[in-house]
């Protein structure tokens, strides 16, 4: 394993992955000669060097100041500055590194050679944080995650370093335009949402802010998929993101851990066991740096691949013919990391799903222990393991950390399990994105117990340990209620209880109850005694011995009379329902720390999903409202208005201190702002239809208002009761004159993008709904530019870093009290954009920032949603006319020959799965109708929209990343910035 992080992949004992080695970049020698700076890997050749000094070192003087700066430490921006020096890296790149034809530098290759230029300059920076952790060994936060979406890295990073100037002026010098180039570059297929794009974030922010850091997660082959658009709506096809390979990785052949599946499990000496046999696959390391922004720290983001050794290709099968048999092994373990969320309908889709979590977890937990016994050095004190390392899970899907930490601890380092167990409750922290009961995460007991069998034992003793704590707790004098507890609070659902804990609870129960008291007269007894003695002396001594095991008998039967006739308590489990493993609760209960990520969120998740554990644990509880990074939000995908904020303020400094934005408030009303401020709206809105003719075909206007909702395809998330807004208000377009229609309906462009998940088919109804009713409006002449609906394919970061500076009205519908936060509000916040949508998630907080005249609210609030849905299951629900009209139409036939009869199926009737509108679009729709009136009545007045524009752009300082990695850092990880010297 690696006892340095940053360096080259070779096993030469001079590597700086030797535990001798004096260096960790191939390039810092004592030469001067300046190409070392950009050699990973060096050739003997004397003539390669020879050749490589004529072609591309711009000077001898050149090469000794950044030899000279590289001593000094200074960082990578000092020393390359000058677009001389980086038109020779990309140069050097080019002809030496690219895995491209010499004869052409196409802008592809264009590409690669300047990604490869930038991550020169990243890997000393990288290499000289990661080295400073090592020597003054900090306390570090592992950032545990199954996604990470990161978007395009080569203009963010040339953005934080600073370097934007010189790569441009560089690739000009090239015959190239740098965004041209940077539009080569795919988005890394590592993620879906909003969780991913939030774990992508919170490592910019880290960098940024110089905590010590560390991301985990897996690397997709293929990502999610590819989303097209067809005439039957979705399409899936695989990602091909690494089709051309990543510049930005390092793989790291010489990290690699090994990692179990199956087996069985032998007991060994102590509490300590072994877990033998079954499958066994290696997870190979590939390093990704994330560059802070006007700094040295450099964090990493390691990614797992998976694999197995050679030895397991089967040569002879392979040479009989039996190809699949040879290579089934190899198929096996690779698959584990070819697709985020594989499809889990399947047996074999939850065994792949469950795989893919334990090997995040598991590799990540031994990386996170070698590093931890390296910086140790010769003596580990295991009870520090909490004050140098904490982990935090990103939702549930890395949970296997608390009992793969454990087995880790017990397994191999053989401590005891209590002092397992405490080190692991004091290591592990938890964050909950959701409040859907589907999404709270449960794996079957018996897959589990197949698939990880040493875990389900461990599983198994904390929810014995915990369930004997609920007792103590509640204690035993209601026991209707502590079986309600107990059915809540468990982490094993639909299980027996332990023995030892029906054990304790029926003697406590037995002890308690008083001992009935009966009257016997004493002339029967002594009349008893004296028959019992005239039959004893009539006996041999055989028939003695029979009577005694008689009298022994009857003694016996007395006694279990008694406990017959007292009633025995027992957990009630239900023989139809599967034995379950519940995620969440075992985060609870395993973790010091549970965070929701919105203020709205974090007390429903107190109140109510995780309610009696609050009761329980109180100082366990916190919020942590979720920010995004004002570095990709504003300033690099924004840099229009990002010099007009520049201009306005003073300064640049909001960058990384994002409440400066405050001060705009002063100038909503000023003229010459407002003017600055349309103008680069609408040169934004310009370059939107520009891409949206690219992407769609379709022409839009410019003039018209952009609204979008852009996220991923939930009947929560209400895309639906959008679509079915502007069905209404097409409706009642083609019912007017055109004049009309002029003069009652502002002039829009609603614009969709997000992915259903590939199984989930009333989201991919959605999707097929929205694109029909497009390709009706956008070619109805009638209508014109008055209305277009457009549905943007394969929605990512990359699409919407072109959508959000261009929108004007942005869309956050969901269900009150069903989004946990939401980011993309954020995002649209940042660049001015105004909000409709509900109180859910931070959208009550952005309201309350950006002030209630500048946010569009309607709809039912969280409180009310179980109270109406229980009015619709009792048929006292009366649907509003507007909404039957829109129903009616659809089904009409008017947007197409689809059978749309599902889909509205699914918004009527009072109960049933897939029914009952359970989302309530029916019950917020006249409210939501009302609302856009309101909006279109705003929007015809452009100074006061502008002025609120401003206001959004002015109020969304609370909503920067750095905000919440500081209280992360602070109230849960207990980390303190550490900047390099």
């Amino acid at each position: 394993m690696s006892a340095l992080p940053f360096s080259t992949t070779c096993r030469h004992s001079n590597s700086p992955l030797h535990p001798h080695s004096k260096s960790n970049f191939t390039g810092l020698g004592q030469r001067n000669n300046i190409w070392q700076l950009f050699v990973i890997t060096k050739s003997n050749s004397r003539r390669a060097i020879r050749k490589l000094y004529v072609k591309n070192v711009a000077s001898d003087k050149t090469a000794e100041l950044k030899e000279r700066l590289i001593k000094q430490g200074t960082t990578s921006n000092e020393f390359v500055t000058d677009s001389a020096s980086v038109a020779s890296s990309i140069k050097y790149h080019a002809e030496f590194t690219t895995s491209f034809s010499p004869e052409k530098f196409e802008p592809s290759k264009a590409y690669f050679a300047t990604a490869e230029s930038v991550r020169d300059s990243l890997i000393i920076n990288w290499n000289a944080t990661y080295e400073y952790y090592e020597r003054v060994n900090v306390k570090q936060a592992y950032y545990m995650s199954m996604e990470y979406l990161q978007g395009r890295a080569l203009l963010n990073a040339i953005g934080n370093l600073q370097l934007s100037g010189p790569y441009a002026e560089a690739l000009k010098k090239l015959g190239y335009n740098l965004e041209d180039v940077a539009n080569q570059e795919p988005d890394a297929a590592l993620g879906n949402g909003g969780l991913g794009r939030l774990a992508s974030c919170f490592l910019d922010s880290l960098a940024t802010l110089n905590y010590p850091a560390w991301g985990y997660g897996l690397r997709y082959r293929y990502g999610l998929f590819k989303q097209r658009i067809t005439k039957d709506g979705q399409e899936e096809v695989a990602e091909n993101w690494l089709e051309m390979g990543n510049p930005w990785e390092i793989q790291r052949n010489d990290v690699s851990y090994p990692v179990r599946f199956y087996g069985e499990v032998i007991s060994g000496p102590n509490e300590a066991k072994q877990w033998t046999g079954g499958e066994s696959i290696l997870a190979v390391a590939y390093d990704v740096p994330i560059p802070g922004y006007k700094t040295r720290t450099t964090i990493n983001l390691r990614l797992w691949s998976t694999k197995v050794s050679t030895e397991e290709f089967d040569l002879k099968a392979f040479n009989t013919g039996d190809h699949a048999k040879a290579y089934a092994a190899m198929k096996n373990a690779e698959k584990i990391c070819y697709i985020l969320y594989p499809g889990d309908e399947s047996i074999e889709g939850k065994t792949l799903r469950l795989k893919q979590q334990y090997t995040l977890c598991s590799a990540s937990l031994q990386d996170i222990i070698a590093r931890f016994e390296k910086r140790s050095g010769m003596t580990v004190n295991w009870d520090s393991l909490p004050d140098k390392v904490v982990v935090q899970m990103n939702d549930t899907h890395p949970t296997l950390c608390i009992p793969e930490l454990i087995r880790i601890l017990i397994d191999v380092k053989g401590l005891s399990w209590e002092k397992a167990w405490d080190i692991t409750k004091r290591t592990v922290a938890y964050t909950n994105h959701t409040v859907l009961p589907e999404a709270l995460e449960k794996w079957s007991l018996t897959l589990l117990q197949d698939l990880l069998p040493r875990h389900v034992e461990i599983i198994k003793r904390i929810d014995e340990e915990f369930t004997h704590e609920i007792v103590s707790e509640y204690g035993t004098n209601d026991l209707n209620m502590l079986q309600e507890k107990l059915g809540k609070m468990r982490i094993l659902e639909n299980i027996e209880l332990p023995d030892s804990v029906v054990e304790f609870i029926n003697n406590t129960v037995l002890a308690d109850d008083p001992v009935e008291e009966i009257d016997v007269d004493d002339n029967d007894i002594k009349a008893t005694e004296k028959k019992d003695n005239e039959e004893e002396n009539d006996d041999d001594d055989e028939e003695e011995e029979d009577e005694v095991g008689k009298d022994e008998q009857e003694a016996d039967d007395g006694e279990e009379l008694v406990v017959e006739n007292k009633k025995e308590w027992k957990f009630e489990v239900d023989p139809n329902l599967p034995m379950m493993v519940r995620m969440a609760n075992l985060c609870v209960v395993g973790g010091f720390s549970v965070n929701g990520v919105a203020e709205i969120h974090s007390e429903i998740v107190k109140e109510e999903v995780f309610n009696e554990f609050y009761e329980l644990w109180p100082e366990k509880f916190q919020n942590k409202t979720n920010g995004v990074t004002p570095r990709r939000w504003i300033r690099f995908c924004n840099p229009d208005l990002s010099k007009i904020i520049t201009k306005w303020i003073g300064t640049e400094d909001w960058v990384t201190d994002l409440e400066k934005l405050a001060v705009l408030r002063k100038f909503a009303d000023n003229e010459d702002l407002q003017s600055e401020w349309i103008e680069s709206k609408r040169r934004n809105k310009i370059n939107v239809a520009s891409f949206i003719k690219e992407k769609t075909g379709y022409v839009v206007s410019p003039d018209a208002m952009f609204d979008v909702q852009v996220k991923r395809i939930h009947e929560y998330k209400r895309q639906l009761l959008n679509i079915m807004g502007i069905v209404y208000r097409y409706k009642k377009m083609k019912e007017l004159s055109a004049e009309e229609r002029k003069q009652l309906f502002v002039p829009r462009v609603c614009i969709f993008g997000g992915k259903a998940f590939a199984t989930y088919v009333q989201a991919k109804r959605i999707v097929k709904f929205i694109t029909d009713v497009g390709a009706t409006v956008n070619h109805d002449p009638e209508i014109g530019d008055l209305l277009k609906v457009i549905f943007v394919p394969d929605y990512n970061v990359s699409v919407a870093e072109m959508l959000i500076p261009g929108s004007e009205l942005s869309q956050h519908i969901s269900t009150a009290g069903m989004e946990a936060s939401g980011t993309s509000n954020m995002k649209f916040a940042m660049n001015g954009c105004v909000q409709i949508g509900t109180l859910d998630g931070a959208n009550v907080e952005i309201r309350e920032e950006v002030g209630e005249d500048n946010f569009f609210l309607f709809g039912a609030r969280a409180q009310e949603i179980a109270g109406l849905r229980k009015e619709r299951a009792e048929g006292k629900f009366v649907p509003d006319p507007q909404f039957e009209e829109v129903k009616a139409y659809v089904r009409s036939g008017v947007f197409g020959t689809y059978n749309y009869d599902e889909l509205m199926g699914s918004l009527e009737g009072n109960e049933g799965y897939g029914r009952a509108d359970y989302f309530l679009v029916g019950k917020d729709f006249p409210s939501y109708l009302e609302c856009q009136e309101e909006v279109d009545k705003a929007y015809r007045d452009q100074k006061k929209w502008t002025r609120m524009s401003i206001l959004n752009t002015a109020g969304s300082y609370k909503f920067s990343s750095d905000r919440t990695i500081h209280e992360y850092a602070r109230d849960i990880w207990r980390i303190e910035p550490v900047v390099l010297p």
